[in-house]
């Protein structure tokens, strides 16, 4: 067989290998899955008037068409803390020491992680939408080229995020100091324009939400799913992606090697 060939037929292994581990457990995956939920129906129907009215006057639906493009990209966030917790599990636990015995590529186990979670996360955000078009969002303005663009979107985030999570996952000591290490991934769409526009927060804390990878990502995406301007924060939300995807990659790969030896 062929390098490629190889390559091919040991990923696809391990990808096997990593969603039946989703689904023999799926505890830590419908964990993660229940957050965005859980604050989507928090955020509309207790909150959902109130911030309306503070964002200029609209009603509950216009908070709805606002407030679930951000929650679909923190439901990226929050599913690939499991993928953290899982390459830690990987490894701390010996099987990685046993994988490298065996005649496999090197590379597929960390490439089965990786696209197995960015699969999770595509799922999840099905999910979370789901829920979103239940309780009245719409997206009737946009046009097919912006739906895909936006999965397109959806998806590279998705996988920048799942690299940097695998990195974060490879230099954890253990599950619980892998799950604490990924929370910057729950942690930065709650600090973004997912709740509240940037530009009615506390001046102070407008550089804060601006400069970071979700909010440039959300705003194209409302803009991709609400057919509105995007402005610069296409370019920005790529480079992001871009920037995290490598970043991530490098490290990973740097760690994965460092170990072997």
């Amino acid at each position: 067989m062929s390098t490629l060939s190889l390559a091919a037929r040991d990923t696809t292994t391990m990808l096997r290998r990593n969603l039946l581990h989703a689904r023999r457990y799926p505890s830590l995956t419908l964990n993660l899955l229940l957050t965005p939920i859980m604050l989507l129906l928090l955020f509309v129907y207790i909150f959902g008037d109130t911030m309306s009215a503070g964002m200029g006057g609209g009603n509950r639906s216009d908070y709805i068409a606002y407030v679930v493009p951000g929650l679909l990209l923190m439901t990226i966030g929050t599913t690939t803390v499991g993928t953290a917790v899982s390459v830690s599990n990987d490894m701390t636990e010996g099987i990685i020491a046993r994988f490298r015995t065996m005649a496999i590529h090197r590379g597929s186990v960390i490439t089965g992680h990786v696209i197995g979670s960015v699969l999770q996360s595509v799922i999840s955000v099905v999910l979370v939408g789901a829920v979103g078009v239940a309780i009245g969002f719409r997206s009737t303005d946009a046009t097919v080229v912006e739906w895909l663009a936006a999965l397109g979107l959806l998806v590279l985030f998705a996988l920048a995020l799942t690299w940097i999570a695998v990195g974060m996952g490879m230099v954890s000591p253990n599950a619980e100091a892998a799950s604490n290490n990924a929370l910057p991934l729950t942690f930065l769409p709650l600090i973004s324009s997912t709740f509240v526009p940037v530009d009615q927060m506390p001046g102070w804390f407008q550089p804060i939400a601006e400069y970071q990878p979700f909010t440039p990502a959300i705003e194209t995406l409302r803009g991709l799913l609400l057919g509105t301007e995007i402005g610069h924060n296409g370019w920005l939300a790529l480079a992001w992606c871009l920037a995290l995807t490598a970043l991530g990659y490098f490290w990973s790969k740097a760690v994965f090697n460092r170990e072997a030896k």
